[in-house]
């Protein structure tokens, strides 16, 4: 039988309850357990697909295509656990299983309640991720992150349910960890603990007595203050584990765990013998990330930009492909409507690398495609992924293939050259929820491409998520002028992969690349585009340095002759 440990929050929203998560996870599979992880989450929304960036951050893709909380991205970067449908449940989900189970009169009459009915069907779910799938065994340990606050109305069902839980499998079987924060008044130079006791005391009038405390704090926390929270928390001094803001990085946290040992005090909880955990590759990828050879600057050009967590998955693989170059990446977050307002010389001139990425709505398209003409024409390294693709395809169409005004019908349904329209399975969609092309899809590259060369094979499958393509009436037209399709579907009718040969860096591609990158295995284009960057970096210093040896000691420069 799976264990199963359950986390939840407190006191106040974004403590990192996914990273905490996720380092438990990691350290648990460096033991050599087999471990899933699953969030659920308390907003009707049946999924996140169709809610704001603004309010939830990115959607991640999942290969089965479902569409997810962002946190998942933390489980697939610091784990191997396989994730699926079943890996995240919202409270709309929940609340439509049952209503449709009540509908097919699957409960024989009777008056549907939360209790039993909604927390079973919790249940289900839990217990569902543990069994076996995809010719994986049955897992030894399941992570269960409870989204949102505890004292909100939202979570009560779900808290409900996992306080049941222990009841039906066993109290052995079962871990509870609570993240709370141990907020530092400057004014009193102390650290205050009763935030924690509150928060504890609400779960414990729930009936959930948490085993296990992890206090986030940015002061060190005295023994005294573990004490203090242990007596007033009904726990264990040793199951009170500080952890401390991380302003470098945060792969660091997994190292912090394991040196409050953590990782050991689960396992003796749960009755797990294991291994003691190998984290030499995660010291590693910290050593290349405190020393890197290099520094380079990549604008990221976005509808979103100022909402860190909206292109979250696009700054981590960044970050993975700088530790594979031996580079700290610095990212300049613009908005694509400053360089509406401003033009691209004075916003990217300074860059090494421009990457466009995904977004929906016409709000900024012009300052993308005007970014990625500054960095085709200069020779700048580029990268546009989804509608950083679809307006790279814009920007060459009106600009290199003279196709006046050419447009995507998503933005200009009447535009004279549709180079981006809908696939006609599209046309008749109504429902936005889970209606575009989603999940792993396969693709084929060209001999030769540099995208071929970066992934080292020519058969790849890579995540979607949108409803709109190249449209197939313009090929010709495009590889008249240079263009190369490096990319498409097996048969031939979809666009996946568009490059520019003789252009240093210029890589474009349908699908999203940064859900498949992990901190010990850079997704391979973004590789390729941060090498390409240290390049063109590299290139920049050596041609000032040719033109300042040019110039005599008593010669003056041409910008100072007066000519």
């Amino acid at each position: 039988m799976a264990k199963h440990i359950f986390v939840t929050g407190g006191v106040v929203s974004s403590l990192g309850k996914g990273l905490t998560s996720a380092s438990i996870g990691m350290l648990l599979e460096k033991r050599g357990l087999r471990v899933r992880m699953q969030k659920l989450d308390p907003y009707i929304n049946v999924d996140p697909g169709t809610m704001s960036p603004y309010q939830h951050g990115e959607v991640y893709v999942l290969d089965d295509g479902s569409e997810t909380d962002l946190d998942l991205g933390h489980y697939e970067r610091f784990t191997n656990s396989p994730l699926n449908h079943y890996s995240n449940y919202t409270t709309g989900q929940i609340y439509l299983k049952v209503i449709n189970k009540e509908r097919r009169g699957e409960f024989l009459g009777k008056t549907v309640q939360v209790i039993p009915h909604v927390t079973n069907e919790i249940k289900n779910v839990i217990k569902r991720i543990a069994e076996p799938i995809e010719n994986e065994p049955e897992a030894d340990v399941v992570i269960t992150e409870i989204g949102g606050t505890v004292g909100d109305i939202e979570s009560l069902p779900f808290l409900e349910a996992i306080r049941q839980f222990p009841i039906d499998v066993g109290k052995e079987n079962c871990l509870f960890i609570h993240l709370t924060l141990v907020p530092y008044l400057k004014a009193a130079k102390e650290l205050k603990t009763k935030p924690t006791q509150h928060s504890v005391n609400q779960l414990r009038e729930i009936g959930i007595q948490p085993d296990v405390l992890v206090c986030r704090t940015e002061q060190p926390m005295s023994r005294d203050d573990c004490e203090k929270i242990a007596l007033f928390c009904n726990v264990p001094a040793n199951a009170v584990i500080e952890e401390r803001d991380k302003d470098f990085s945060i792969y660091e946290v997994p190292l912090s765990l394991v040196d409050n040992k953590l990782d050991s005090l689960i396992c003796d909880r749960l009755g797990l013998t294991t291994r003691e955990p190998n984290l030499d590759d995660w010291r590693e990828l910290l050593h290349r990330l405190r020393h890197p050879d290099h520094e380079i600057h990549v604008a990221v050009v976005g509808k979103y930009a100022e909402h860190a967590d909206a292109y979250k998955s696009i700054y981590e693989s960044l970050d993975h492909a700088g530790i594979a170059n031996k580079a700290r990446v610095r990212i300049s977050r613009i908005r694509s409507e400053e360089i509406e307002a401003e033009g691209p010389e004075r916003l990217l001139s300074s860059c090494d690398a421009v990457l466009v990425p995904g977004g929906f709505g016409e709000r900024g398209i012009e300052g993308k495609v005007d970014a990625i003409r500054y960095a085709r024409e200069r020779g700048i390294p580029f990268f546009g992924i989804c509608l950083g693709m679809q307006c790279a395809v814009v920007e060459y169409a009106r600009n290199v293939c003279n196709l006046d005004g050419a447009h995507s019908t998503e933005f200009d349904k009447d535009t004279e050259h549709p180079v981006i329209c809908l696939l006609d399975e599209q046309r008749t969609v109504t429902e936005k929820g889970g209606t575009m092309r989603l999940g792993a899809q396969p693709t084929t590259l060209a001999e030769g491409s540099k995208a071929a060369t970066c992934y080292g094979t020519s058969d790849i499958s890579e995540r979607h998520r949108h409803r709109y393509e190249f449209n197939n009436a313009y090929r010709t037209q495009f590889t008249s002028h240079g263009f190369l399709f490096a990319g498409t579907s097996p048969d031939g009718e979809l666009v996946e992969v568009i490059e520019i040969p003789d252009h240093p860096w210029f890589v474009a591609v349908q699908y999203h690349p940064e859900f498949k990158s992990k901190p010990t295995a850079a997704q391979p284009l973004f590789a390729g585009f941060i090498a390409a960057a240290v390049d063109h970096r590299v290139a920049r210093r050596e041609k000032k340095r040719a033109e300042q040896a040019d110039q005599s000691p008593g010669e003056s420069s041409p910008a100072s002759s007066g000519s």
